[in-house]
């Protein structure tokens, strides 16, 4: 279908669902910030937010702390590592 000539509606059904698969988590390490102010934005933003660091255990499917990070490049190590 032609982009300029599509639906708003469809449009943003197609977009919910691109964002839905965006928000998958892949991987086996995720870091959440602490401070609830911080959460869902960059990690540039918020650059000296402690976060927690948090890894899947893969017997219960379960994301299970591993400690604290001090700030971004903490956690950006322990996700890279």
């Amino acid at each position: 279908m032609d982009a300029d000539r599509e639906p708003l509606a469809a449009w943003a059904d197609r977009r919910d669902r691109r964002r839905e698969s965006d928000r998958q988590i892949t991987g086996r390490r995720r870091v959440e910030p602490l401070d609830p102010a911080a959460r869902g934005r960059a990690a540039h933003l918020a650059p000296d937010v402690p976060r927690v660091l948090l890894e899947l255990d893969e017997a219960s499917g379960e994301w299970v702390l591993v400690g604290v990070a001090e700030n971004a490049d903490q956690a950006a190590r322990f996700l890279n590592g």
